[in-house]
C-alpha cells in the first residue's frame, strides 16, 4: 500500500524560490524531482534504483567485490571472536540503502498509480518490491543459516533458499523487461 508518508520521504527539499530573492520568509517546500519526468525517465530511475539495490546486495553478500571484506562472509571468517562492529556497520549502510531506494520506488508506483493514471505500470513497480523484499528476507535467513552455529543443519533447506533466490531474482528481471516495455507502450 503507498502512503503519503511514503512519498514524502522521497522528496527532496526545493530550490529557494522567489521569496528568496525578495527576502520575504518562505517556508521549504518538498518537491520530488520526478514529477514532471516522462514515462520513459521514471522507468530509466527505477532500473537506476535496481542496480543499486543490486550493488547493496553485493556489499551484504560480499560477492564479486574483492576490495569489499565487510560483508558476512567476512564477519564469519572474522572469528570467534567476530568482528561484530563491522558487520553491523555494514548492515546498518546496506539497510539504508535498501530503504532509500524502497522509498523512491513507492514514490514511483504512487506517481504511476495517480496522476500519470497508468495502473499496469504501477503494478509492475508494487510487484518488483514485493520481489525485493522477498530477495532480501530470504537472503537474510540463507546469511543466518551460515552462520557456524547453524552450518550443517540442514542442507535441503539452504538449497532450497539459494533456488529461491535465483528464482526471485529470475522474476524481478521479468518484471523489470514487463516495464520497460509496457512503458514503452503507454507513451
Amino acid at each position: 500500500m503507498i502512503t503519503t508518508e511514503a512519498a514524502a520521504e522521497s522528496a527532496v527539499p526545493a530550490v529557494l524560490g522567489d521569496a528568496e530573492a525578495t527576502g520575504a520568509p518562505e517556508r521549504e517546500q518538498l518537491v520530488w524531482p520526478w514529477k514532471d519526468a516522462a514515462i520513459r525517465a521514471l522507468v530509466q530511475r527505477i532500473h537506476q534504483l535496481q542496480a543499486e539495490r543490486a550493488q547493496a546486495f553485493r556489499r551484504l553478500e560480499d560477492l564479486r567485490i574483492p576490495a569489499c571484506r565487510r560483508g558476512h562472509r567476512q564477519y564469519l571468517s572474522s572469528g570467534p571472536p567476530y568482528d561484530f562492529p563491522r558487520y553491523r556497520s555494514t548492515v546498518h549502510e546496506v539497510t539504508q540503502a535498501f530503504a532509500a531506494a524502497s522509498r523512491e520506488v513507492l514514490a514511483v508506483e504512487a506517481e504511476l498509480a495517480g496522476p500519470r493514471a497508468q495502473p499496469l505500470l504501477a503494478s509492475h513497480v508494487r510487484r518488483l518490491q514485493q520481489l525485493e523484499e522477498t530477495r532480501l528476507a530470504t537472503v537474510a535467513l540463507l546469511q543466518l543459516m551460515g552462520t557456524p552455529e547453524l552450518t550443517g543443519q540442514d542442507s535441503l533447506q539452504m538449497h532450497q533458499l539459494k533456488m529461491k533466490v535465483i528464482k526471485t531474482m529470475e522474476a524481478i528481471s521479468e518484471v523489470l523487461q514487463d516495464l520497460r516495455f509496457d512503458a514503452e507502450s503507454a507513451e
